[in-house]
């Protein structure tokens, strides 16, 4: 089985769980996740977790992540972008009173923390329903709005109607919910009319690989240029060695004193550390217990 994760292209077309399910039948395995959907249109960098870096997704998906967007002014759909049906347009007349510095202003101000409320089209449930099945039967309820965080936004060029963006934001931000409230702010309502997740964590969207080149990377044996090791992902803990007679009680997900480790380091109560065995193989995220001098298991990747 491989371990590791890959940094994927997502194509137009493709939902992110078919990434997973074409990743699955290229490699000839089962145990593959991904960090963080992508909508079915949107392009750009899809991170694929393999065999015991699956257990990776829930920790990676929570990293802040980049997108390149075009938000066009003027229209307004039911999708919140342009694969939707038009249900608004604003007055060609009044649309052409609005200024850049206008833009510059109504941009800017959603940069921090703010109550989004997720689109009709998406896949949140609320009360076990997928909110785009309910969409597509045309119904819509109230949903809650989520704190998201807008780290930054730059705008890089504004050509009215369009103004593409540069977005750093938390996780669960809906860049088309975005471009829908900046919109609105204007008084002309917009969608987004291209979406390109240029990074999430160290995965940049200049190093990512489409599926058909993972195929050929395959068929020439050379998949694991591609990988990063599982515990290469979890560099920012420090790393603990612990002595060969103490490897079996990692092994098995054992508690285990600072006496058991081969470099004494001055750890802090609470820190997280990767524990090695003595000849280098990663087992885990153990925290570190100062009162008792210990390091209990935090998550196992055996």
């Amino acid at each position: 089985m491989i371990h590791g994760v890959i940094n994927v292209y997502k194509e137009p077309g493709f939902t992110s769980h078919d990434v997973v399910a074409k990743m699955r039948g290229i490699l000839k395995q089962k145990k593959i996740g991904h960090m963080g959907t992508l909508d079915p249109n949107a392009v750009g960098v899809l991170p694929v977790c393999l065999g015991k870096a699956t257990k990776l997704c829930d920790v990676l998906s929570e990293k802040d992540k980049c997108y390149y967007t075009t938000m066009l002014l003027g229209v307004t759909t039911n999708t919140q972008d342009m694969t939707g049906e038009v249900i608004r347009e604003a007055n060609p007349e009044l649309l052409k009173t609005i200024t850049e510095n206008q833009v510059y202003e109504a941009v800017k101000s959603f940069i921090g923390e703010y109550d989004q409320i997720p689109p009709m089209f998406s896949a949140i449930k609320i009360k076990g329903q997928k909110l785009y099945e309910l969409a597509r039967r045309g119904e819509e309820i109230e949903r809650p709005a989520r704190r998201c965080n807008i780290i930054d936004i730059t705008i890089t060029k504004i050509d009215l109607p369009r103004v593409d963006m540069h977005v750093i934001c938390s996780k669960g931000t809906y860049i088309r919910t975005l471009c829908n409230d900046i919109g609105e702010k204007l008084g002309v309502g917009a969608s987004m009319e291209n979406l390109v997740r240029t990074q999430v964590e160290r995965f940049k969207v200049e190093d990512s690989i489409t599926l058909s080149q993972i195929e050929y990377a395959r068929d020439c044996g050379i998949i694991d240029d591609y990988l990063v090791p599982v515990d290469e992902m979890l560099e920012h803990h420090s790393k603990c060695i612990v002595s060969k007679h103490a490897e079996k009680l990692v092994r098995n997900g054992n508690i285990f004193t600072s006496g058991d480790t081969m470099l004494k380091m001055q750890q802090q109560d609470g820190q997280i550390v990767r524990v090695y065995t003595y000849e280098g193989e990663f087992i885990g995220l153990y925290i570190f217990e100062e009162q008792r001098q210990i390091y209990k298991p935090h998550k196992m990747f055996l």
